[in-house]
């Protein structure tokens, strides 16, 4: 697989400006596993959502989300397109996801990022002033969950551990694939960088020049940390579109969306927005050639997701974008294949990593002697064994 093309999903309820109707949570919800469905039906690699905790969006479970349409799809891969390392537990994160990738046998990686909503870092008790370095410590211990069998860590952000071991292991041995996606911080590029892993520009609101420094950044120290040239760096780009058969078609049926939609209405005209950012509206040969200019500026890179279900466009209209994108996406493979330098790497996938690692292998830890269950001895519970009533409970007479 040279380029991955797919798409991602913020979650947002938003009212449709044609018709004043605003999707219950239940249909939205419904409507994104539609969405992923459809997507692996027209030829899409991937499918992303997002993460965020409160109103008006639906992406508060990544987890639960990507297993279901795991369980419903065969072949595409499941990503988030944000995973908040800076608010979710590592420890959580390392057993969900190496979980999922045993459901989708090993369809699934993530994209770690610190989020566009202020208020969730008190809501689960974090201070956003450490946003920064809760990334780097958390994302440092992640790492080592999933690379370790038996970790001992201490830090600033969590408690302690001693002698942990997160089950289950990863698939064949292999940790998913991580993106680090940002839009603004140049220590995210850094530190996917130092890694070796993958750089993902949401790409959506800023200029070509601001996207350009942050991926020539991340190149720079890609190469510098000793992982390849800076040619070789895993680059990952998101997008919008809206496409008719007719250019005006797409303009005039889009423009209401876009001037009234939560993130970007009321503000520049659609041609301004366009003009200043990747926002294609138009035919599938506009989308075509403005998706390829995206290499004049960003070099060769491996994945390219698109935003299509928001601003309360409905389902019916979503999966006809979707219909126009697997039309397209041919042709976007060839032109983006036949400019592509020699020696760039192609797109993660599982297969690919545990090709690299020498082959699978099986991760399980098993347990010794009754540890499986726990240890026999009172003691080892710290529940102060020798207390009358406490014995009784471990005897079961409780």
């Amino acid at each position: 697989m040279g380029m991955q093309f797919g798409i991602f999903t913020v979650g947002d309820v938003t009212t449709d400006p044609t018709t004043g109707r605003t999707p219950t949570e239940h249909e939205r919800i419904k409507a994104t596993v539609a969405i992923a469905k459809h997507a692996e039906e027209v030829g899409l690699d991937v499918f992303a959502t997002g993460e965020h905790h409160n109103p008006p969006f639906i992406a508060s479970n990544p987890t639960a989300t990507l297993a279901y349409i795991g369980a419903q799809t065969e072949r595409i891969i499941l990503s988030t397109a944000t995973t908040l390392i800076t608010t979710t537990d590592p420890v959580l994160i390392a057993e969900d996801y190496a979980k999922i990738q045993h459901l989708t046998d090993g369809r699934v990686d993530l994209m770690m990022g610190r989020g566009n909503t202020g208020p969730v870092y008190p809501w689960f008790g974090k201070d956003i002033r450490q946003g920064i370095n809760l990334a780097i410590e958390n994302y440092a211990l992640l790492r080592r969950l999933w690379s370790e069998d038996v970790v001992d860590w201490s830090g600033r952000f969590r408690t302690p551990l001693q002698g942990y071991t997160s089950t289950p292991r990863p698939l064949d041995g292999v940790a998913p694939f991580v993106w680090h996606g940002s839009i603004r911080s140049p220590e995210i590029a850094e530190q996917a960088a130092y890694y070796g892993d993958g750089f993902f520009h949401n790409h959506i609101f800023w200029p070509a020049s601001h996207t350009k420094q942050m991926v020539q950044l991340y190149r720079q120290r890609f190469e510098h940390y000793g992982h390849g040239t800076a040619d070789q760096a895993i680059v990952g780009l998101g997008g919008q579109f809206f496409m008719r058969p007719s250019s005006q078609d797409a303009v005039n049926e889009f423009r209401p969306y876009f001037d009234n939609a939560p993130v970007y209405g009321h503000g520049p005209s659609l041609e301004d927005f366009s003009e200043a950012t990747p926002l294609t509206v138009g035919s599938p040969q506009q989308v075509i050639e403005r998706t390829l200019s995206f290499r004049e500026y960003v070099g060769d890179y491996q994945r390219q997701l698109f935003l299509l279900d928001h601003a309360g466009l409905p389902l019916k209209t979503v999966l006809e974008q979707l219909d126009l994108y697997g039309e397209i996406l041919p042709t976007l493979r060839a032109e983006f294949e036949k400019l592509r330098k020699p020696g760039v790497p192609d797109a993660p996938t599982h297969a690919s990593l545990v090709e690299k690692a020498g082959g699978s292998k099986d991760s399980t830890v098993y347990a010794e002697g009754d540890s499986a269950t726990g240890s026999s001895d009172r003691t080892d519970l710290g529940l102060g064994a020798d207390d009358p009533e406490v014995a009784k409970v471990l005897e079961g007479e409780l």
